[in-house]
């Protein structure tokens, strides 16, 4: 159980939005990693990303990009240096990129984002092309690295074969999220006729990689249906999908959990260790039933 002294924190941080965040990481120890901040992978200000490395270094560490959420309309990279700290710890490179959001673009602009961020990885961070490259979102981010996992066409334009990625994770990701409701995002995702083309649930070709779902059952705010159909179509089609539904957890705790004094709120971290463990020894991963 969460301690006391947490709770009442913890509520803040995770119904706030982005200005907690920086608690979040005022209680994250600096120590385990060393980064390199503010790296241009595009011209606008926006295109720009920080990589994390553990340290002590990790041979043939496993490289995550990490895509933050706000709703295609918020974030900045700086905010999640728990997350990296987290997987650092955990032998792995980080890299967490900033992307444009609305207004100053509309969809497809933060996807096309996405696949740059991943092609300046895929060039810098895995030369050989062999070493373990694997996409990670939460909410909205989750929705960028599942459009480029299923849209191959993102990475083709930056020049990345996407056979070169290893693995997806989705941190209570929106999939399958039409109809769209009254508000800002008929027009981000407009005009009406192209809906469809933002949904990765309806580019699933059952050639992806194997992919980690997880998902608060609590969560209303990206309803758990999301993820629940997406590992259903990656089944129908014969893809690898881990779906993991965590009980009376909601929308934030899903990717709070990584921060050092919230462990408690979800075991996401250990989750999201083991699968991406299973890729780095190229084990063979089985689909997992729903729960």
């Amino acid at each position: 159980m969460l301690p006391i002294r947490w709770f009442g924190l913890s509520v803040c941080i995770f119904l706030s939005g982005c200005s907690a965040l920086a608690v979040v990481d005022v209680l994250t120890p600096a120590d385990g990693y060393t980064v390199e901040s503010g790296i241009a992978y595009g011209p606008d200000p926006r295109q720009e990303l920080d990589v994390y490395r553990p340290d002590p270094p990790v041979s043939d560490a496993p490289v995550v990009v990490f895509f933050y959420g706000g709703g295609w309309q918020s974030g900045e990279r700086a905010r999640y240096r728990f997350v990296a700290r987290a997987l650092t710890n955990r032998g792995m490179i980080v890299v967490v990129p900033d992307y444009r959001v609305y207004p100053q673009v509309r969809f497809p602009a933060f996807v096309e984002d996405g696949a740059a961020a991943v092609a300046w990885s895929a060039a810098n961070l895995t030369p050989s092309g062999e070493e373990p490259l694997l996409l990670m979102g939460h909410s909205a981010g989750a929705h960028i690295a599942a459009m480029l996992v299923t849209d191959k066409g993102y990475l083709r334009a930056q020049g990345v074969d996407p056979e070169q990625l290893s693995g997806f994770i989705g941190l209570s990701g929106p999939y399958d999220f039409l109809p769209l409701g009254p508000g800002y995002l008929r027009i981000l995702f407009g005009p009406e006729a192209r809906y469809p083309e933002s949904q990765p649930v309806n580019f699933v070709s059952g050639d992806e990689p194997p992919t980690l779902l997880i998902h608060g059952a609590s969560d209303t705010t990206v309803l758990p249906r999301n993820s629940i159909r997406f590992a259903q179509r990656l089944r129908e089609r014969g893809a690898q999908v881990d779906l993991k539904l965590y009980p009376d957890v909601g929308h934030g705790p899903v990717v709070g959990a990584l921060a050092p004094s919230f462990r408690d709120l979800a075991p996401t971290l250990d989750d999201v260790d083991a699968f991406v463990g299973g890729i780095a020894r190229d084990q063979p991963r089985t689909a997992a039933s729903t729960p």
